[in-house]
Order: structure tokens, then C-alpha cells, then sequence
């Protein structure tokens, strides 16, 4: 008898957690818009100058005090697990994050966690911290995405205190209202910041964030998410506060400013507590030998020195299309700050017109179907109308997609008289 014939009692729809069924994922740059080699991907906010690796003009490492000789150990030693602390690595975070002006202990070991990505580290917070069914987290809209579909994986209630969407304002956090939401709900475990945001590209003010942390009753975790924080001014980070704040994790990743957002590496600052809370339910072995082998490259001298390189040529492009953009009839006003690797910039439905969602989508798409030129729609999040999200590419990128930009929105215009 065949097997499909037979009758069976599973049944996915009553099996499955009610929360996984009704999930909406998490939507990537490359959902709409695959690479196929020859696109310009300025959608996923990556570093188009490549990873902060000595590497020759041939994409091959080249030998700089002995390091391609190491990585090639490394590889030679897959047969075994990796080191399930990485204390080597820790370090090398934590003598890039402490600072000598500091009025804080400096950080250690004892105050890291690795994960795999950013997103590791957001997942870990929320089992370690919320209870399903039961616990929140409170999110400031427009912000990242994950936050949201990790709470709801683990499921856990979001409550969204909106950023000030006042227009020409630069998406600050409104403290006040965090801490009355934060008051009023003791089951409110986590808020997840982001500075620079994603979307918005601006930092927060530390006394914002102090606020906060300050609060006289709430009993809960402040989450500080600097994915993009080497693009900001220096001492911009908020991770050297973690020795004077218990309850305070910053959040880091090597996926933009060092280029390796291939090998999938985040780590987070935060108290040895808390540290060890989430270093003790993570699986084991999870940073794998190689991310640990090219992630200790990058943080080397020589390879923060590429860093600093790409970082210098990116915020380079970065003023130029601030100037270069603003030219461009139908493109609008810039939003939110310019403390990262991208711009939001609204999408006008005419010349001297106004922000609309269509005319952004006509354009994104434009750009993406008929010119080789991926860039984000984000004209859906709050106080986003019209907006699109551009990452700072290459000298050659950008000019491409000035170029390109140009060319659509005048095809968009000619199309609507």
C-alpha cells in the first residue's frame, strides 16, 4: 500500500505552535531581488568595499605578519570543535571598544557574548529574559525588524513606542514615553534601541538613553543595538557603559564596517551576569573555527587599518550623494541623521512635490528591473512615506545609481502627464 494512501492523525495546523503559524517572517534585501553577478546591491546596508582582511588585488590573502599562514592552520584544525569561549577573540573586542577617557571600568572577557550575527544575540535576550505568553518588549518604530519577529517566534507581545516622527526631526527616542510605558507594565523585560537606527541613521542621545537606564522602578533590560556605530563619531558607542550598568547590553556586529557580514559573527557587551545568563543557554560550539580565525584577522592592527580605509571611503560617498541626490528633480529631503552607511531620502510624486509611496515604489522598482540598481523600499515604516533606503557603494556604484535614479524618475514623470 502506498504510503500517502494511508490516513494519519498529524495534523501541521493543531501541531505546530499557534504563534508559528501566524508569524510573518522577516522580509531580507534579497527577497525581492536576487544577485545575479552583475546587480548593484546597495539594499543590505553591506560594505561594497569588501572584508577588512589583508587581501591583494586578486581577492587572495596576502601574508602580513604571518596571518595568512595562520588562517591556513586554522583550516588545517576543521577536524576538531572550536573553542567554545573564545577569550582570545573577546579580547580583541574588548581593546577596541575601551576607551582611556572612560568613567567606567574597562570592559573583559566576562563582559562578552558571541553570537551568530546580531540576531543570535536579540533571540538569546528574549529567552533569556521574557517569559511566552506572558512577557514584552517594548520597540521604537521605525527600527529594525527582527526585533519584532524574534519577540513573536518566542511568543512574546511587542508594545511600540514610536520614535518622534515630528517632521525635521531626526527620529529621536521620546524618553518620557518609554519610561511611562516602562511604569505602567511591570511585564515589559526588554527595550531594544537602535543607534545608529535602521532606518533612520541617527544616533540616540546618551542622556536619552540614560534616562532610561535610570529608571526608579522598572526591572527590565536596556538593549543598545550599534550595528552601524564604526560609521558614527568616534566615541559615539555606548558599550564602555555596560561596566557601570547592570542591565544595560550593547549590541555590535562585524557584518558592516569590517565587510564580513558572510561569516556571521555579533557580539554583545554587558554585565558578567548577564553574560553568563546568555553564554550558558547558547549551543555550544556555535562560532565556528574559521569565523573565529578571520574575525581575529580583522581585529587585528592590519586589518583595522583596511577597516578605517573602507570606513573613510564610505563616509566620503556618503557626503557626496548628500550633495549629488538632492539634485536629482522628484528626490526629496533626506530623513533621519547621517551617522551610517545609508540615507533615507523621500521619493517626491513630481518635481517640488510631495513624499508618495507610489512614486517611490514606480522608482525602486525601476531601478531594480530595468537598471541593475537594488535599493530598499521603506516607505511602509512610521513616518517613512515615500522613502527609500540607499547604502553607500562604490565610487562607480553610486555614480551608477545617481545616474540611474535620474533616469527613472524622469520616465516615471513623462509616464503620469
Amino acid at each position: 500500500m502506498a504510503a500517502n494512501s494511508i490516513a494519519r492523525p498529524f495534523n501541521i495546523e493543531t501541531c505546530a505552535r499557534p504563534n508559528i503559524l501566524k508569524l510573518v517572517p522577516y522580509r531580507c534585501a534579497r527577497d525581492d531581488y536576487k544577485d545575479d553577478g552583475t546587480n548593484i546591491l546597495l539594499d543590505a546596508n553591506e560594505n561594497s568595499y569588501g572584508p577588512s582582511l589583508p587581501l591583494a588585488k586578486d581577492g587572495k590573502l596576502e601574508a602580513v605578519n604571518g596571518v595568512e599562514k595562520e588562517i591556513e592552520l586554522g583550516l588545517g584544525g576543521l577536524n576538531r570543535y572550536p573553542d567554545p569561549h573564545q577569550h582570545p577573540l573577546k579580547q580583541l573586542f574588548c581593546n577596541l571598544r575601551n576607551r582611556t577617557d572612560s568613567p567606567f571600568p574597562p570592559l573583559s572577557p566576562a563582559n562578552l557574548f558571541l553570537g551568530v550575527g546580531s540576531d543570535e544575540c536579540i533571540d538569546a535576550l528574549l529567552r533569556c529574559f521574557c517569559v511566552p505568553g506572558k512577557s514584552k518588549i517594548l520597540t521604537c518604530p521605525p527600527t529594525y525588524g527582527m526585533y519584532t519577529v524574534s519577540a513573536h517566534v518566542n511568543d512574546v507581545t511587542v508594545v511600540p513606542v514610536p520614535l518622534d516622527l515630528t517632521p525635521g526631526a531626526r527620529f529621536p527616542l521620546r524618553p518620557a514615553a518609554i519610561s511611562e510605558a516602562l511604569s505602567a507594565d511591570s511585564d515589559i523585560k526588554i527595550v531594544y534601541i537602535c543607534s545608529p537606527g535602521n532606518p533612520t541613521g541617527a544616533l540616540v542621545e546618551p542622556e536619552h538613553v540614560k534616562q532610561i537606564l535610570d529608571h526608579p522602578t522598572w526591572n527590565g533590560v536596556v538593549v543598545v543595538d550599534e550595528a552601524y556605530i564604526d560609521f558614527s563619531p568616534e566615541g559615539s558607542s555606548f558599550a564602555p557603559w555596560v561596566t557601570g550598568y547592570p542591565n544595560l547590553v550593547v549590541m555590535q556586529t562585524l557584518s558592516k564596517a569590517f565587510g564580513l557580514a558572510g561569516i556571521r559573527l555579533g557580539v554583545s557587551f554587558t554585565s558578567p551576569n548577564i553574560a553568563q545568563l546568555l553564554n550558558n543557554l547558547k549551543a555550544p560550539y556555535s562560532i565556528s573555527s574559521p569565523t573565529s580565525i578571520l574575525a581575529s584577522t580583522a581585529l587585528s592592527p592590519t586589518g583595522l587599518a583596511v577597516m578605517k580605509k573602507n570606513v573613510m571611503s564610505i563616509l566620503a560617498q556618503r557626503d557626496r550623494l548628500l550633495n549629488e541626490l538632492s539634485k536629482i528633480p522628484g528626490a526629496g529631503r533626506f530623513l533621519g541623521g547621517n551617522d551610517s552607511n545609508f540615507l533615507l531620502f523621500e521619493v517626491l510624486d513630481a518635481p517640488n512635490g510631495k513624499p508618495d509611496n507610489n512614486t517611490a515604489l514606480k522608482l525602486y522598482e525601476g531601478l531594480a528591473e530595468t537598471k541593475g540598481v537594488v535599493v530598499r523600499f521603506r516607505g511602509k515604516e512610521a513616518g517613512c512615506t515615500g522613502c527609500l533606503r540607499v547604502t553607500m557603494g562604490t565610487e562607480k556604484e553610486n555614480t551608477r545609481f545617481l545616474e540611474k535614479t535620474r533616469e527613472v524618475l524622469e520616465e516615471i514623470y513623462r509616464g503620469s502627464t
